[in-house]
């Protein structure tokens, strides 16, 4: 009888781990495949963990809101790469630069987060592709914005990063003067790899506020309303108020979390950096094991470190394999789009699941009451 429990219990373990444990065996094969030393991967898994998890980390509050997964983030993404265009026009840079983005980047999210989430509480239910598809729409905005607002209506000085027709951003602004001044300011060595020291301290307190954050009234009621509206509007929650407040804090923190990451890069992609930033935090953040109603910080760390190992040793194992290294190029794109594809098919159907087991013990219920009479 034990040896059945334990049998459960362990199949039950492997099917609610199923996303991280494939990224445990693909890793564990492609690592010795690739032939990189282990100071090299480990200091490239911590440049990547300071460089991402802060945009991760503004993933887990719509979650709890019961909002799922939030592809508007892209929105932040973007408020934040128009404050450090600005700020690489007035030529302020290192950490006052960063800060000033900072600055510059909160009412373009709490702009944005708002128009979003009042977009959101008209598709209830349907969150996910709606965020989706309105982040292809608000890039189109940005596009104009940076392609032809720029330099003609907003004054915009410096030819580096104009086109050379007067208006418009040029395809890469360069942050060589704010390259990793976050990272290299307390960063120590430690047998040869590199720790942000300062970053990661940033990281760490924004740990901490969602911890407290989720046991504030606020945080309660943006639980309560994850898990059921209706008892939430019940209770005297103003649900369409808490779901928007939720969705400005992801998109406030994914702007400081773009301003954080491409300070590290060391330049901006004007008109790319951000279209694919949402699908990889996203990717990430499933491979840690979470799930599209849950999350935690634990889930945010695993995810980084196994979806960025695979994104490191994937090209090198894939030249190593077939003598082309586009084949791991192409593999780590598709794994990123795949995980998605079946974290979520892993997701509805435990609730589909779900709901067939609670309408079984409903209508048991039932032929038991009906019994009694």
């Amino acid at each position: 009888m034990k040896n059945d429990n334990f049998g459960k219990k362990v199949v039950g373990l492997i099917r609610d781990n199923t996303v991280p444990l494939m990224f445990i065996l693909i890793c564990a094969v492609c690592i010795p495949i690739s032939g990189f030393s282990l100071p090299y991967l480990i200091n490239e898994i911590v440049t990547r963990m300071g460089r991402n998890i802060f945009l991760i980390l503004a993933l887990l509050i719509p979650i709890m809101s019961g909002m799922g997964l939030n592809f508007g983030m892209t929105l932040g993404a973007m408020a934040g790469e128009i404050a450090l265009i600005f700020v690489s026009d007035w030529q302020i840079w290192g950490i006052p630069g960063v800060v000033l983005a900072m600055i510059l980047s909160i009412p373009i999210s709490v702009l944005l987060g708002a128009f979003c989430g009042k977009i959101l509480n008209m598709a209830k239910g349907r969150e996910m592709i709606t965020s989706y598809i309105l982040s292809f729409f608000m890039n189109g905005i940005y596009q104009l914005l940076v392609l032809y607002i720029m330099g003609s209506l907003i004054p915009i000085k410096h030819f580096s990063i104009k086109l050379p027709r007067g208006y418009g951003i040029r395809n890469t602004v360069s942050l060589l003067n704010m390259r990793q001044c976050l990272d290299n300011l307390l960063a120590v060595r430690v047998g040869g790899v590199k720790i942000p020291v300062l970053t990661f301290i940033i990281i760490g307190v924004l740990c901490l506020f969602i911890v407290w954050f989720r046991r504030t009234k606020l945080g309660q009621d943006m639980r309560a309303v994850g898990q059921d509206m209706g008892v939430a509007r019940d209770a005297g929650i103003n649900v369409e108020r808490t779901r928007i407040i939720s969705i400005i804090m992801s998109t406030v923190l994914a702007g400081f979390g773009m301003i954080i990451y491409l300070q590290n890069m060391g330049n901006i992609a004007t008109y790319s950096s951000h279209s694919q930033i949402g699908m990889f935090c996203i990717a990430a953040l499933l491979v840690g094991g979470a799930s599209v109603d849950r999350a935690s910080i634990g889930n945010v760390f695993l995810g980084v470190v196994l979806f960025h190992t695979m994104f490191i040793v994937a090209p090198k194992a894939g030249a190593v394999i077939t003598g082309d290294s586009m084949i791991g190029e192409y593999f780590r794109v598709f794994v990123s789009y795949a995980v998605i594809t079946l974290a979520l098919i892993m997701y509805e159907t435990k609730k589909r699941k779900h709901k067939s087991l609670v309408g079984q013990q409903l209508q048991q219920a039932q032929k038991e009451a009906d019994a009694h009479e």
